[in-house]
């Protein structure tokens, strides 16, 4: 292991079918007005909303809702909800939905006590909380972004044309999580399997990047053969509880920073990804498969060491008589196969991108260092046009 790193994660979780159960002794820990930060409407429709409300009834909370959180949260959709929880004067935030609810919510937490513009302060600039920082839990619904355990916020702009990330402090972690796989089983496969990518690209996000033997990049292979073992059986059967509460913990350990650790990291999948997000407001999974294997092929010969191993260590390459390039290849052939196995979305295209947007997915890329290749303007257009 390289490096200095300190480590810390303060989220508790409550995992299985009866994890439900626990948010009533949590909810008494925190203050009476509370908001509920949902989406659009689905918790409605499967229940979940009323076993919720029922708990917040119960344990005596004057509840504020915040409903209609979209995919991509947005700034405009941000300012909103400041107002509201704001004039309810709100002591907790409770986000019950998938990633972009629980973002949604971290974003609001160090909103709500700030004066001026939280778009600009916080993603923008990319400045910390320096006001009282509203706490958060959350009810996942939907798996694959991790957020439910970890610091992250994305939030979308499109007046800007811009969709950028801030991992804030350990302060602005959930409080606790409810992880209940059965409530991830009403989710349309559309948007499981852009979980499912999105958690295997945030460990490969991880991966590659680094050239030493390190303790992480076992746990990561370890967790991106899980996922590709249980996503082939939810696919199949999206009822199967085995494989989707595997998933589940996979997505959790994914981005929860543990696998990161000792490392540096190489995010520019998702840097491109979101940038193709912020022109189309495609969904955030399907744009990093559109654009992780164009950028990954791009990038072997400068990792070539790790690429091998990642062909022969989780997609069982065999090695015989092929050269070490002839290897690698062929793993992300395999992940490509994968992939569309699934039903993922392969291209940009499909996402409704044309090659007159790639200039402005260009501009809004965030070039970032720590993988095998710093990119060039240049590249990441043509990787983009390549992704088309």
């Amino acid at each position: 292991m390289l490096g200095n790193f300190s480590y810390v994660n303060p989220t508790k979780l409550y995992f299985g079918k009866d994890a439900l159960s626990f948010l009533p002794g949590e909810l008494a820990r925190y203050g009476k007005h509370v908001a509920l930060v949902y989406g659009g409407g689905s918790i409605k429709r499967n229940g979940i909303y009323d076993q919720v409300m029922n708990i917040l009834k119960k344990a005596g909370k004057e509840v504020t809702e915040i409903s209609g959180v979209m995919s991509n949260p947005t700034a405009d959709k941000l300012k909103e909800g400041v107002q509201i929880a704001r004039k309810a004067n709100v002591d907790f935030i409770l986000a019950v939905g998938g990633g972009s609810c629980c973002d949604y919510a971290k974003a609001l937490s160090v909103s709500v006590h700030y004066d001026g513009d939280p778009w600009d302060k916080h993603f923008l600039k990319m400045e910390e909380p320096d006001c009282e920082i509203v706490p958060v839990g959350c009810v996942l619904t939907m798996v694959g972004t991790g957020s439910e355990m970890n610091a992250g916020s994305v939030i979308t702009n499109h007046e800007q044309k811009l969709k950028i990330g801030h991992v804030f402090g350990e302060e602005v972690m959930p409080r606790f999580s409810i992880l209940n796989p059965e409530f991830t089983m009403t989710v349309p496969q559309y948007q499981m399997i852009s979980g499912i990518y999105d958690m295997f690209n945030h460990i490969c996000e991880q991966y590659f990047s680094g050239d030493d033997d390190n303790s992480s990049d076992y746990l990561a292979e370890g967790l991106m053969r899980s996922v590709i073992h249980s996503s082939r059986i939810a696919v199949k059967d999206p009822k199967n509880y085995e494989a989707r509460s595997n998933l589940m913990w996979d997505a959790t350990w994914a981005l929860n920073t543990l696998i990161g650790k000792g490392k540096t990291q190489d995010w520019m999948v998702h840097m491109l990804g979101q940038a193709a997000g912020a022109i189309t407001n495609a969904a955030h999974g399907m744009t990093l498969a559109a654009v992780s294997l164009p950028y990954y092929r791009h990038i072997l010969p400068y990792g070539l060491p790790k690429f091998r191993r990642f062909a022969v260590n989780v997609w069982n390459v065999q090695t015989e008589g092929k050269t070490d390039e002839e290897i690698a290849r062929e793993g992300l052939s395999a992940m490509e196969s994968w992939m569309k196995e699934l039903g993922l979305v392969m291209n940009l295209t499909d996402l409704g991108a044309t090659e007159e947007m790639i200039p402005d997915i260009v501009k809004a890329t965030i070039i970032l260092n720590g993988g095998y290749k710093t990119l060039t303007t240049e590249e990441v257009e043509e990787i983009l046009k390549e992704s088309l």
